[in-house]
């Protein structure tokens, strides 16, 4: 089932309910998380994806499990590849 609205960004979602929230700076949050400011930028803005060690720092960092982090990033990337406009038609394997 193709789903119409396009999931949250784990970075954005981050950045609004995490940070924003608590008054965190970006600065302050990735010195927690023992990355980059530039980082930790490119992720809460939507530029990077949730890689599995980001996803195990924010579970730390936030007392949540890893999987919410890897779940928000497969339902994003699973939207992305159900939304792709296929050049050229594609015949259904057959039994």
């Amino acid at each position: 089932m193709v789903t119409k609205r396009k999931p949250t960004h784990p970075g954005l979602f981050f950045k609004r309910n995490i940070l924003d929230e608590r008054n965190i700076s970006i600065t302050s949050a990735a010195k927690s998380l023992g990355i980059s400011r530039k980082a930790l930028s490119e992720f809460v803005n939507g530029r990077a994806m949730c890689s599995h060690a980001m996803a195990r720092r924010l579970s730390e960092y936030t007392g949540t499990g890893v999987s919410v982090w890897i779940m928000m990033q497969a339902n994003l990337d699973t939207w992305k590849a159900e939304n792709i406009v296929m050049e050229t038609k594609i015949t259904m394997l057959q039994a």
